[in-house]
């Protein structure tokens, strides 16, 4: 995803339905990137229109732009070639991993939703993605989990191929260091950044600090 060794995969949290509410996570995910600790941002909002995705990647592109942060789509590898994304995130449910790279072409970034389904990875590793996400490793508020899974899987694939792989469900500081540890090239947050009482850069910190 990027040439280093930065691992925080950002994702957003599905309530930005409104321009305040732009306003506010704009800022937020400003002072997350600015710590020069996060790979990646993925925007993921469900049950908007396609003009209002439009006007929210339009006020916080150019913030991951500056901070060198890839911007990921999630779901729609139309709308992330359209408004100039660096990728798509996609999930078996909405997707078909096999024509995505014929809709983003290969410069763009294409990352996969695999659950624990070694088959997924499999498959998603041979329509061209550029990583893959595993999970959920803990319980989470954040969405409807669709499986559950152990660092094992991290273990067996770092073991076997060569793409990079996500973790992601439920990671926060007090639990990350072993999925690190397992193989997980990078690890996907939401409330672990958003919700930290002391702030997303603090947030973003304790996570790195956590798994040094």
């Amino acid at each position: 995803m990027v040439d280093d060794d930065r691992f925080i995969y950002l994702i957003s949290p599905e309530a930005i339905t409104t321009p305040a509410e732009l306003d506010a996570f704009a800022g937020a995910l400003e002072e997350a990137v600015a710590t020069g600790l996060a790979a990646a941002f993925q925007l993921r909002l469900k049950n908007v229109s396609d003009a209002w995705i439009g006007e929210v990647t339009k006020r916080l592109l150019p913030i991951c732009q500056a901070h060198d942060v890839a911007f990921i789509m999630n779901d729609r590898p139309d709308l992330a070639v359209k408004l100039g994304c660096d990728g798509v995130h996609v999930s078996p449910d909405d997707a078909d991993f096999a024509k995505v790279r014929d809709i983003i072409g290969d410069e763009l970034i294409f990352g996969a939703t695999c659950r624990a389904s070694r088959d997924l990875a499999f498959e998603a590793g041979e329509a061209g993605a550029d990583y893959v996400a595993f999970g959920a490793f803990y319980p989470t508020k954040t969405k409807d989990a669709k499986s559950r899974t152990s660092p094992e899987i991290l273990e067996w694939w770092s073991g076997i191929a060569e793409l990079p792989s996500c973790a992601i469900g439920g990671i926060n500081a007090s639990n990350c260091r072993v999925l690190m540890q397992a193989g997980a090239d990078y690890l996907a947050v939401v409330s672990a950044v958003w919700d930290h009482a002391d702030g997303p850069a603090a947030g973003v910190r304790a996570l790195v600090d956590a798994c040094a």
